[in-house]
């Protein structure tokens, strides 16, 4: 495809996107403004990523640390960072000051070591607790009992600012089948900002296969790469269209 012909094509395709979130928002009874679409855009190139900007898009995500270094400079400074991969110690130093936002806190050493870094960088990271839902041995993230016994110690932290949680829902062709796990976290969200006394307002959740069953149960983030960048899509929605 030409540059012109993708051009096009990611705008269609974004555009599908932002109707179908507001759809499945006023399905649940919420606005589309409720529900922030981040443009997950690791393997992919800066070039790339100007030509979504095109459509207004300025909210990405990333999940290396090195493809990270590499193009967030060559992009413009109005663009927003979120790091959605496997948060490690040894990378925190150089990840803090590139992203606004960590979609994957998901154990009580890690924070701790990331407050301390924080600390010595002057930073005060914004994070997301990444919660295994399905309690798949593949997928980090805190189990759900853990998170409870740990919630009070990660709060206490004078430098990590959790701001809710995030998960990934098994993989399925039938979306359908994720909504039990996006409700689980919805659930465990509301006890826990109960039990806290603070909001808890973000719930990441939600990808390209399941995004709109995530915005009913409650997803105020939705990472969608593929939905965003592929012709596939983009010829699936044509083909709709025509119907």
């Amino acid at each position: 495809m030409n540059i012109k012909s993708v051009v096009s094509m990611l705008s269609q395709n974004i555009s599908s996107v932002r109707e179908k979130i507001a759809a499945a928002a006023k399905r649940s009874a919420r606005s589309a403004a409720d529900v922030e679409l981040v443009v997950v855009s690791k393997k992919r190139s800066a070039e790339e990523i100007r030509e979504v900007l095109e459509s207004g898009v300025t909210l990405f995500a990333e999940s290396r640390l090195q493809e990270a270094l590499e193009k967030i400079p060559l992009l413009p400074s109005r663009l927003h960072w979120h790091f959605i991969g496997h948060l490690q110690k040894n990378k925190l130093r150089k990840l803090l000051p590139l992203f606004e936002l960590f979609h994957g806190l998901d154990n009580l050493e890690l924070a701790q070591s990331m407050n301390r870094v924080a600390e010595e960088l002057g930073l005060f990271p914004r994070v997301l607790l990444e919660v295994n839902i399905a309690g798949e041995s593949t997928k980090y993230g805190f189990s759900p009992r853990i998170l409870e016994c740990s919630l009070e110690k990660l709060l206490s932290l004078s430098r990590v600012q959790v701001e809710g949680l995030m998960t990934m829902a098994p993989l399925t062709k039938d979306p359908e089948q994720t909504r039990p796990f996006f409700q689980q976290l919805r659930l465990l969200r509301d006890q826990l900002a109960q039990r806290a006394g603070i909001p808890l307002s973000v719930l990441s959740m939600g990808m390209s296969q399941d995004y709109e069953v995530a915005i009913e149960e409650g997803a105020t983030l939705v990472r969608l790469g593929t939905a965003i960048f592929q012709e596939e899509h983009h010829r699936v929605e044509m083909e709709q269209e025509r119907r």
